[in-house]
């Protein structure tokens, strides 16, 4: 698919009033109740994992309330497709839908509500603050690396937002019993973020805190053995574990309703309000561990997110984010034979 031109900057802008003041930009969404399980307390903030290094991102109170806003984002920006939710074609009566890493849950609960006869299924390392939930929609507690219990295979296996969930063993296994878990036919779909930040125009200049932000964190990831470059490589690591049809689209998301286009500048309003409240998660404990030239301190964090936040209510810096979608098959049983065939006959 051809790369999407640049982003067209709205006229009226600058005209609006505060713009990207605390008033403009307010999110209209609340905090989330959350009963999450006791977790691991760290720079205050809450993260539950199975072992202390298994995941960097927090799963507190705060954190859901960035991946619900990061959620309608979505949303919004593929909102003209026939459904938002996801690209893959898995058709109208899906039995079994996996959503790996589901975070809040909006995801698989959506899902859950568009496709009642499926049984939809959200798997994470902690529990989502759901009070309610469609009764086929399953929310579970698990280390997906390990290995999987389901008995019924999956007619579908989505993922979004994993970037650095895990290294890049981690990666092919799970790609490997995702396969192994879907019917054949079935499809996997997963979305991710590049955490970089880029402009068009030239607004964002070297010396801003958000030139450099990406691949600062890039480094930090890497150090610790989670690559945050899951957007570059999932494509290739699942076309490794086997998987045909493979489609790819690509993303610009602005950072603040700066775009001229509706679609974008609705978009981008969330993005800057999934920023605003997913900023501390993402940072903290890359930089108080893993941190250049060492691991920094609370207060340097702090101290780096007011100069981000800073730059992030300038409507003269055109920001905007990438994101890769890619959506793959699992062959069939005639695809799958006909391939066992042509090794036997080259064998010979």
């Amino acid at each position: 698919m051809a790369e999407k031109l640049d982003i067209a900057v709205d006229p009226d802008f600058y005209s609006m009033v505060n713009g990207y003041g605390e008033h403009g930009l307010h999110s209209d969404t609340t905090s989330i109740s959350s009963s999450i399980a006791r977790g691991r307390l760290e720079n205050g903030r809450r993260y539950q994992a199975i072992k202390e290094d298994d995941y960097w991102g927090p799963s507190d109170d705060q954190q859901f309330e960035a991946f619900e806003i990061g959620h309608m984002m979505f949303l919004v920006l593929d909102h003209n497709q026939q459904n938002p939710l996801f690209r893959a074609p898995i058709g109208n009566s899906p039995k079994n839908i996996l959503d790996i890493g589901t975070g809040q849950g909006s995801w698989a609960i959506d899902v859950a509500d568009r496709y009642p006869r499926a049984t939809v299924r959200g798997v994470d390392i902690f529990p989502p603050p759901v009070t309610w939930m469609p009764p086929n929609c399953l929310f579970e507690v698990d280390d997906v690396l390990r290995e999987w219990t389901w008995r019924e295979p999956f007619d579908f296996i989505h993922m979004r937002l994993m970037y650095g969930a895990f290294s890049p063993e981690g990666w092919q296994k799970l790609y490997k019993q995702a396969y192994d878990a879907l019917e054949p036919g079935g499809w996997i779909e997963q979305m991710e973020l590049d955490v970089r930040v880029y402009s068009d125009d030239g607004t964002l200049k070297k010396e801003h805190q958000l030139s450099g932000w990406g691949d600062m964190f890039i480094r930090c990831s890497e150090r610790a053995g989670r690559s945050l470059r899951t957007h570059e490589t999932m494509r290739s690591a699942i076309e490794e574990a086997g998987f045909v049809d493979v489609h790819e689209v690509k993303y610009k998301i602005p950072i603040g309703p700066w775009a001229r286009d509706n679609t974008l500048k609705e978009a981008g309003h969330l993005q800057w309000a999934h920023w605003n409240a997913a900023l501390e998660g993402w940072v903290m404990w890359l930089l108080t561990h893993y941190g250049e030239p060492e691991p920094w301190t609370k207060e340097e964090v702090q101290v780096f997110l007011a100069k981000v936040r800073t730059e992030l209510k300038n409507p003269h810096i055109h920001a905007y984010e990438p994101a890769n979608r890619v959506w793959a098959r699992k062959p069939t049983m005639e695809e799958l034979q006909a391939k066992a065939n042509l090794k036997i006959e080259t064998s010979q």
